[in-house]
């Protein structure tokens, strides 16, 4: 399963605050098997939020949209989602009365638009907050607020599948530069991806849907790098 993850907020883009909702939910896809193979930073902006997830609807089996719900004004990702599939944004009666019996809040307590969704979409309820999300064909949309988004994301975490891969990494204690020749071989040799990340030694990711050939892989390596004290 492919999936799109886009992130919707003015404060993301201007560095205010981290998009640690983007890491959180590509571990948990990857996890699943999913995936991950966009993440995109949108503002606060019908147009674009429409248009991001249009082209991304058409292209990956799922989009996950985060950020942006609720009632005010600034809250427009409903909006957005809502305009990518021509439809109208309407009252959920179906939200209202999860408010009403399981979070204690009187229909006239609410802010107008709180329980807004795009017409038709399947209504998510939002356990940590207020503001519903909702899935509309392969769409995605849960709450910014990360302890709201990942308790939504848990209720439709299943609908998320694939192959899981394996993962396993080596530290090694040398410039990326000059392990270029053993990085090829071990992708030459086994059947696995392999990143590598500097820093203040090198890691080097490996990953593959069989687990005993990414341990193999894994093992074959260490031997054939200088790895840090730490880790011998």
């Amino acid at each position: 399963m492919r999936v799109a993850l886009v992130t919707v907020g003015d404060e993301l883009l201007a560095g205010d605050t981290v998009n640690t909702n983007a890491a959180w939910l590509g571990e948990r896809l990857v996890d699943r098997g999913a995936a991950v193979e966009r993440v995109t930073v949108v503002p606060d902006r019908v147009s674009d939020i429409a248009r991001v997830v249009n082209e991304y609807h058409a292209e990956y089996d799922a989009v996950v949209v985060t950020g942006g719900l609720g009632p005010t004004h600034d809250d427009v990702t409903m909006d957005g989602v809502a305009a990518a599939f021509g439809r109208e944004v309407t009252r959920s009666e179906e939200a209202l009365a999860w408010l009403e019996d399981h979070s204690g809040y009187a229909r006239a307590d609410l802010a107008e638009g709180t329980a807004d969704i795009p017409a038709g979409a399947r209504m998510l309820p939002n356990h940590e907050g207020v503001a519903p999300g909702c899935v509309i064909e392969s769409v995605y949309v849960l709450p910014g607020v990360p302890a709201e988004m990942k308790a939504m994301f848990e209720e439709v975490a299943a609908e998320f599948t694939g192959e899981r891969r394996h993962v396993e990494r080596v530290a090694a204690d040398e410039p990326e530069s000059a392990m270029l020749d053993r990085i090829r071989e071990v992708r030459d040799r086994f059947d696995v991806k392999v990143g590598s990340y500097p820093g203040d030694t090198v890691r080097v990711k490996l990953e593959g849907t069989d687990e005993d050939v990414v341990h193999e892989a894994a093992a074959w390596l260490r031997e054939r790098v200088e790895t840090p004290e730490s880790e011998e």
